[in-house]
């Protein structure tokens, strides 16, 4: 339903526009008090920083698409998406900017969306182009079997209907199976007390060290002395600046403290925790947006990050991968061999020496080739390599 057709329902029930406005802002209003959209939500930083986390993890790592016959694995240059998908989709994006782009929508709204033209006699594509997600809605299919629609809307309202093989659409986390959840949704309280936490905190600042009190004279002031002593405090006291300037009365004045610091208020256990609640929101762990844990070390570090690739971007990879199998790639494709792979085995060259350890004692067992070995790294085999290896105190059991 589009926003005129909304606007004539509110007309008929005698309600304006402003009405409808106040609607949407109420819905989207956290208990912290504070409106929590997909726009306020990327002024958090650990939302923002879980976002590029997650989808330059996607983008910075090569996307190709590759033929297999069941025994060999070779680049598939000759594939009509091979130059699409690995370097350029569109005439304005390199596939970093536009994987990149697309993972952020997912993560964030729950739905990455890029519209496929084809040539409309062959078929074939030759160009895909992101779309932002509120200008995109998923129509349910009405029967069992039958395949979702998209409609498009434009910037003024208008809109059009297309079939399923015309948009790519990546999917988070999904409830119904048709459309991911929307992370901002989920998340809106963690998303909305972050917002209240730092601007709170920001105030804090702004008013100085004592932003709260009560200063008291003897007798009553009338609106021009209340106006200079308001002017006067906030000259002398007011701000940063002034943070922990003594404060001089006269007159029997006094000044009564009644603001906490920031230490007494917890803000910075406060913060520090929403970073956390954050991040388990998006599946990404603290110290991969910077929120290091004291008791880290260096190795600890190393399986941390380790960690993040299989634990946050490995199901990213799995997802995008099977999107553009199911998607871009035909049957007949898929039928001969062809897939799409993303050749990750670069972000875990911190932890080559383990894999190699592991490989090694595999292979000088027997219990694996070393051709297999070169497959588990996606490296071709190399003929004379499919023999498992005997090992040296096996071999005069095996001449008897």
């Amino acid at each position: 339903m589009g926003l005129k057709s909304i606007l004539s329902i509110f007309r008929r029930k005698g309600m304006t526009s402003s009405d409808l406005l106040k609607i949407i802002v109420e819905q989207n209003r956290s208990k912290a008090g504070v409106a929590v959209n997909d726009t306020t939500a990327l002024k958090v930083a650990t939302v923002f920083a879980c976002l590029r986390v997650i989808s330059e993890g996607v983008a910075q790592v090569p996307l190709k698409i590759f033929f297999s016959d069941g025994e060999n694995r070779v680049d598939a240059k000759s594939h009509s998406l091979y130059d699409i998908l690995h370097r350029q989709p569109n005439d304005i994006q390199t596939s970093f900017g536009f994987r990149e782009t697309l993972v952020i929508h997912a993560a964030l709204t729950g739905n990455g969306y890029a519209y496929i033209v084809r040539d409309p006699s062959t078929r074939k594509i030759f160009e895909i182009i992101n779309l932002v997600p509120s200008m995109v809605k998923t129509n349910e299919a009405e029967n069992i079997g039958d395949k979702p629609t998209y409609r498009v809307y434009g910037k003024k309202g208008d809109y059009l209907d297309l079939p399923k093989d015309k948009i790519l659409h990546v999917q988070g986390p999904s409830w119904d199976g048709v459309s991911g959840m929307n992370s901002v949704a989920v998340a809106r309280e963690a998303i909305g007390l972050s917002l209240t936490t730092e601007e709170a905190h920001s105030r804090l600042h702004k008013n100085g060290s004592h932003p709260g009190g009560l200063l008291s004279v003897e007798g009553s002031l009338d609106s021009e002395q209340y106006k200079q002593l308001r002017k006067w405090i906030d000259e002398n006291h007011g701000g940063v600046g002034n943070s922990g300037r003594d404060m001089i009365l006269d007159h029997a004045a006094k000044y009564t403290s009644m603001a906490m610091t920031g230490v007494d208020s917890q803000h910075i256990e406060t913060r520090r925790f929403q970073i956390e609640e954050v991040c388990r929101f998006f599946r990404v762990m603290p110290i991969m947006v910077m929120q290091s844990d004291k008791a880290a070390t260096y190795a600890s570090s190393e399986q941390m990050f380790l960690a993040h690739v299989i634990h946050t971007l490995m199901p990213w990879y799995q997802r995008l991968e099977e999107t553009f199998d199911t998607q871009l790639l035909t049957k007949d494709d898929r039928r001969k061999g062809y897939y799409v792979k993303f050749v990750h085995q670069g972000l875990l060259r911190g932890a080559l020496k383990d894999t190699a350890e592991y490989l090694y004692k595999l292979i000088s067992i027997g219990m694996m080739t070393r051709n297999e070995g070169r497959k588990v790294l996606e490296l071709d085999p190399i003929d004379g390599l499919d023999e498992p290896l005997t090992p040296v105190n096996l071999m005069g059991v095996q001449n008897e």
